[in-house]
């Protein structure tokens, strides 16, 4: 196989099976700190497809961090055919902030494709779209439950596109769901691009947990594998599918107190089982929280203070017949009897 040409990204070179920290300037602060968007680049020797891996375009977001981290010292991408782009933080000033937000309260996953001479948010969704997207043939973009929430490791993609629908299984997280694409995304961007994403939602804002880092990983690796970037050596294959969906609603606070969650992420649920309770702060009242259809719960909030109308769970409408609990169950042991990609650090 021929040997691929440099790889041009951030008007710097990367040459063929070399690695590099590209810095692409995004903005200067108010007290002239440069500001720059850092893009891990690693171009194999062999020719092959081009794959972006972003997180934290919500700056608390911060799991799909350490996620990126574990990715690039894992030993697969060291026999690399193509090139891997690697953005650990999009959202620098989100990041440093603890913020989900740019400083001028913009979401950056609403401000796609953006613009050269819009708004701080709109410039730097421009800058991605035109450095990283347009560069690729497709996209892994890693996010989280906002603070105070929780989600089960899971895939979202678009009904529409059954080659990314194919990868999102390929992935194995224990749940996918196919949803509507959100105009002003990176996903709905990209897809006018022609570059498929497949976006990942798992733990919580400004938290990490091993189970959703390592899910995360593997899955990634997967992904790669099935695009021939890297050998299937050492990558955990699937043993069950998926669990997936075309549906889920939030169900919400029916009055505000203090909640008491029986349920959690992960758990099957059927017509009118309890989720939780909220009660006020004497115990004088107290409202049960029932669940409205068969499901998973696929999200909930972690805050025991709720205000009415808050979401407190997320359920995916599954079949009453379909063991869910039973898959993640088998999804988990296969992450458990894998070896840390990481052997020298725990979370």
């Amino acid at each position: 196989m021929p040997t691929q040409q440099d790889f041009e990204i951030g008007n710097q070179s990367v040459a063929a099976g070399k690695r590099r920290t590209i810095d692409i300037p995004i903005s200067v602060l108010s007290d002239h700190t440069p500001v720059s968007m850092s893009v891990h680049v690693i171009h194999g020797r062999r020719s092959g497809p081009t794959l972006f891996v972003s997180a934290a375009i919500h700056g608390d977001e911060i799991i799909g961090v350490e996620i990126v981290r574990r990715l690039l010292r894992s030993r697969q991408v060291r026999s690399l055919r193509g090139t891997l782009l690697a953005i650990p933080v999009v959202n620098s000033f989100g990041f440093l902030n603890r913020s989900r937000y740019l400083p001028d309260r913009r979401d950056l996953n609403r401000s796609f494709p953006g613009t050269a001479t819009g708004s701080l948010a709109s410039r730097l969704a421009h800058i991605f779209m035109t450095e990283i997207v347009a560069k690729s043939d497709f996209g892994i973009d890693l996010h989280s439950a906002a603070v105070h929430r929780t989600n089960l490791p899971q895939i979202r993609v678009s009904a529409s596109q059954q080659a990314a629908i194919e990868r999102a299984k390929g992935f194995g997280a224990p749940f996918y769901l196919t949803s509507k694409i959100r105009e002003g995304s990176l996903r709905h961007a990209a897809q006018e691009k022609g570059v498929d994403v497949l976006v990942y939602e798992a733990g919580e804002g400004l938290r990490f947990d091993e189970f959703s880092v390592r899910s995360g990983v593997t899955g990634i690796l997967r992904v790669m594998r099935d695009m021939g970037m890297i050998p299937d050596k050492g990558v955990p294959r699937l043993k069950v599918e998926s669990i997936g969906s075309s549906s889920s609603t939030w169900v919400r606070a029916p009055a505000g107190g203090l909640l008491r969650n029986f349920k959690t992420i992960g758990e099957q649920v059927a017509v009118n089982d309890v989720l939780g309770a909220i009660s006020d702060p004497f115990g004088e009242t107290e409202t049960e929280i029932l669940a409205e259809f068969n499901g998973l719960v696929i999200g909930r909030a972690n805050l025991p203070v709720v205000n009415e109308g808050d979401g407190i769970f997320h359920i995916a409408r599954i079949s009453k017949h379909e063991d869910a609990e039973s898959t993640l169950d088998s999804l988990t042991a296969t992450l458990d009897a894998a070896p840390l990609f990481d052997e020298d650090e725990i979370i």
